[in-house]
């Protein structure tokens, strides 16, 4: 699983986030983006960033490291402000930490980024069903002149499906995806070549999500352990990475 490091210290909110993400600093003396688990898209959002930053350095693409945030809720008695207090409050235990890259720059076009990278990010949210890397929305930054991905919470869209139990697997596997509003969807006609070279395997699924903290994977009927819900992870991915009914094409015109 990934590494827990202890909050010392909440710096500051990060407005621009709908679910109100705050920089915090951790007892390993490194400063990380927090998603609180009390926020209101809940922990399933938490287990999607995890399991789809991994699939991410699995193909080649850059994101940063990743820590679960234990969080003492009498860090809130220091804040002035009364949202990030019952935000603090609400999310006692395993949060979830993203490395702060100082200085990085939204990305904001395509002049400085290899194609062969942009191609392989589309892949990605194909393979997962992320909708939110959008221009409205790239969830992309510019770091020492790379290229990395976040935000990847709106992808693995099944899981909040489970709230009854676990559903079919197959209709994940068949259900297609749309490149239209992409930021880099203009380069569709690529991805038949990045998909021979990508060469993800189960055990990639498998790894990526042995990251997860048992903390956040919650029972739903049918899956009650952390490892039952584990292995609806993987199932559900094996089953859309056999086929290639989600994967776009190219217009013929």
């Amino acid at each position: 699983m990934i590494e827990t490091v202890r909050v010392t210290r909440y710096v500051t909110p990060l407005r621009e986030g709908g679910s109100l993400p705050g920089i915090v600093e951790g007892d390993d003396l490194g400063t990380y983006v927090c998603k609180f688990r009390g926020a209101g898209q809940g922990v399933r959002v938490l287990v999607a960033e995890v399991i789809v930053s991994g699939l991410a350095t699995r193909v080649g693409l850059r994101t940063p490291r990743l820590v679960a945030l234990d969080l003492e809720p009498e860090l809130a008695r220091y804040e002035a402000d009364e949202e990030v207090q019952d935000l603090l409050n609400a999310s006692p235990g395993l949060n979830l930490g993203i490395d702060f890259l100082p200085g990085a720059f939204g990305y904001e076009g395509e002049s400085s980024t290899p194609i062969d990278v942009a191609a392989r990010v589309l892949w990605l949210d194909a393979f997962t069903a992320n909708v939110d890397r959008t221009w409205r929305n790239p969830n992309l930054l510019l770091w020492h002149d790379d290229l990395w991905v976040i935000d990847h919470g709106a992808a693995l869209y099944f899981h909040h499906a489970w709230t009854d139990g676990v559903t079919d697997p197959a209709r994940f596997a068949a259900q297609s995806w749309s490149a239209d509003d992409h930021v880099f969807g203009r380069h569709v006609d690529l991805l038949p070549a990045v998909d021979a070279d990508v060469g993800l395997t189960e055990d990639d699924l498998t790894a990526a999500v042995a990251d997860v903290p048992d903390a956040w994977l919650e029972p739903v009927p049918g899956a009650e352990t952390p490892g039952d819900l584990r292995a609806a992870y993987v199932e559900f991915l094996s089953a859309r990475l056999s086929t290639r009914d989600w994967l776009p094409r190219a217009s013929a015109a």
